[in-house]
């Protein structure tokens, strides 16, 4: 059976879709947005901040879902500009340790309000 799992702390879905569902012990966490929850707009800066925010969020999601960073196993990383691949994956960095999830990097043409960054994982 699945289970949407929802947290104020983290900004609120923007169109038909939960922030996380889990089924089973899989968690499937949105993709997160460099987004404040409590102002619903970007966080000054740019994709370091955006992506320390995105973090932020999908910290907030885990915790409600009752797991941590330490049970993801796989992260999509969305980039509006792979220019920015290095300044993000010195956040991502600091934010996991070994061993790794498994991640995928791809630039699209734009993200959701023009964002500069959006991650999704899955924990178990």
């Amino acid at each position: 059976m699945k289970k949407v799992i929802s947290t104020n702390d983290a900004p609120a879905a923007i169109g038909p879709y939960s922030q996380a569902v889990k089924i089973g012990d899989m968690l499937f966490v949105s993709g997160q947005l460099g987004i404040d929850s409590t102002t619903g707009n970007f966080v000054p800066g740019g994709v370091k901040e955006q992506t320390e925010q995105v973090f932020k969020n999908i910290k907030a999601i885990l915790k409600e879902a009752g797991v941590s960073l330490e049970d993801v196993v796989k992260t999509t990383v969305f980039l509006s500009d792979m220019a920015d691949f290095p300044t993000m994956n010195e956040v991502y960095g600091k934010e996991f340790s070994a061993p790794y999830p498994a991640r995928s990097t791809v630039a699209v043409k734009t993200l959701p309000k023009n964002g500069l960054v959006e991650i999704e994982i899955i924990a178990c």
